[in-house]
């Protein structure tokens, strides 16, 4: 039996000063300031790529093609070559600088509204083509620069700035499964889904981020990365409650994992059955 190591003691102060354990801010993030709202997921989602371009020795072989939204702002802050595209064209601009740098680590960072309310064709035809890219989405269900109204992904019954009453299959049409569009076209290798609304969720995209861009590295067609972001602002919930917000409505729809490595395919329905307790059993507490 494995022992955990005994508790320590919060009676009195600790004999050893606090010390800093490992680095805190990653070496290509230029500054922490932002002017993104309070309890936005995006510094997260933007922290991982940076480590994992750092990690993987890409810091100065990366390109970067920004879209339109919040996230735009980071462009000021990242230690790395980007190129600004306009609405949705990303993909596009992707693919041309990887044509001309194919020794280059090619990345797009698009907003839902960006990539699959705006730019949907870009995407789908840049997938199907095996472009050797990682298109990276940034997904909180709203157009967040905007004022945050309804975008192609936001879910069912889902508030937002135009669907007050929450979006409706009848009147609005159901949201986009982008990842699994992209999944099961033939020059996609790579595509998965995370979240950063826990710490255990970050850890994960983490590796989802590194797989999609050794996939690219590798030689392996077209990548795909969609990470889960809170907008509590555009979604009319407390800052704190975001995390909890993204995790039990978005997540429960766009759920999470890898839906394409390779030749294996997993659908969006079978990642959320795959979560569900099995029938008959108590839910685990």
């Amino acid at each position: 039996m494995t022992r955990r190591p005994p508790a320590l003691s919060t009676d009195a102060p600790p004999e050893e000063p606090a010390r800093r354990m490992g680095r805190i801010k990653p070496a290509l993030l230029l500054h922490e300031d932002h002017d993104l709202c309070p309890g936005c997921g995006e510094p997260l989602a933007m922290r991982i790529l940076l480590e994992v371009i750092e990690e993987l020795g890409q810091s100065q072989n990366a390109i970067g093609v920004v879209g339109i939204g919040c996230y735009t702002a980071f462009t000021s802050t990242m230690d790395v070559d980007l190129v600004q595209a306009l609405h949705g064209r990303a993909p596009s601009v992707a693919t041309g600088a990887k044509r001309m740098r194919p020794e280059s680590l090619i990345f797009t960072l698009q907003g839902d509204g960006d990539m699959v309310s705006e730019g949907l064709q870009e995407v789908i035809h840049t997938a199907a083509r095996g472009e050797a890219v990682t298109c990276v989405l940034l997904n909180n269900g709203v157009f967040g620069e905007t004022g945050g109204h309804m975008t192609a992904t936001t879910v069912l019954g889902q508030r937002t700035k135009n669907s007050l009453d929450g979006r409706d299959a009848a009147y609005h049409g159901h949201p986009i499964l982008i990842g699994d569009l992209l999944a099961q076209l033939g020059g996609t290798g790579y595509a998965a889904r995370g979240s950063v609304h826990d710490a255990a969720g970050v850890v994960k995209t983490k590796n989802l981020v590194r797989r999609a861009f050794e996939s690219q590295l590798q030689g392996r067609g077209f990548s795909f990365v969609e990470i889960l972001t809170m907008c509590p602002t555009g979604w009319f919930v407390p800052t704190a409650d975001g995390p909890g917000y993204l995790d039990r409505v978005l997540g429960a729809v766009h759920a999470t994992g890898e839906l394409r490595n390779g030749d294996r395919l997993t659908t969006t329905a079978e990642l959320v059955a795959s979560a569900l307790p099995e029938t008959g059993e108590e839910t685990p507490r």
